[in-house]
């Protein structure tokens, strides 16, 4: 990561995370991109300062159940020996799997669906759907937002 150009960068909400204002979206990686075109981009990404990485449990789009989790498996691959350069940001609640529990705001389904990232160390999981009720116990809302600071 040579990183020769210096992109402006913004604090991500209340986290206290600094982040390139530009994130990398990953959604075709594993289906439309194949995994070495997807490790170029990365690399490219990263050379040009990007610092801050969006995926989804559902990724690639496209693909339905029997691609879901690829794009989380490549960007996993591609982290290791550089993870602390990145901030990582993933979401949860689309469907990844025939079982009722497959989708949804539910602590099975949010578990499940971070437990497909090969790291367990990312900073922002966002629930991405319309009428969602989370409920989850406090721990378990401490281990999920691990790095925010009110």
């Amino acid at each position: 990561m040579s990183n020769s150009i210096t992109l402006p960068t913004t604090k991500l909400g209340q986290t206290g995370l600094t982040v390139s204002r530009l994130c990398l979206g990953t959604m075709t990686f594993g289906l439309q991109t194949d995994e070495g075109t997807s490790r170029q981009i990365l690399d490219t990404a990263a050379d040009a300062g990007i610092n801050f990485l969006d995926t989804a449990d559902v990724y690639p789009l496209g693909g339905g159940l029997a691609t879901a989790g690829s794009t989380e498996e490549i960007i996993g691959r591609w982290l290791k020996g550089k993870r602390e350069h990145f901030i990582l940001a993933t979401k949860a609640v689309g469907k990844v799997g025939p079982a009722p529990w497959d989708q949804g705001a539910s602590r099975k389904h949010i578990l499940d669906a971070i437990s497909m990232l090969p790291s367990d160390d990312w900073e922002l999981i966002m629930l991405t759907c319309t009428n969602c009720t989370l409920m989850m116990p406090q721990p378990l809302l401490m281990r999920l937002w691990k790095h925010w600071t009110p």
